[in-house]
């Protein structure tokens, strides 16, 4: 038997409880996304862990809120012609 997890809403997977420590799903994904690039880069994971893959290792970083990040408004100004 296949499980589709299309079908299982985000709100009741663990993520939702994982992400208290920002203001949203997105900017979740993209700390941990970035925090693996560092990683893979040959940077120190911050704790130890018992995951062996970048990437579980930078979600449970981030999930603990040790990753610093700064939000940035990025605002386009429309082009005069």
């Amino acid at each position: 038997m296949k499980l589709n997890l299309s079908l299982i809403p985000l709100e009741d997977t663990l993520l939702t409880s994982k992400i208290s420590f920002f203001d949203s799903k997105f900017r979740y994904i993209i700390v941990a996304a970035k925090r693996t690039r560092q990683l893979q880069g040959g940077a120190r994971p911050f704790i130890s862990s018992s995951f062996k893959k970048l990437t579980k290792i930078a979600q449970e970083e981030a999930s603990l809120g040790l990753i610093k990040y700064e939000k940035t408004n990025v605002t386009e100004e429309p082009e005069n012609m």
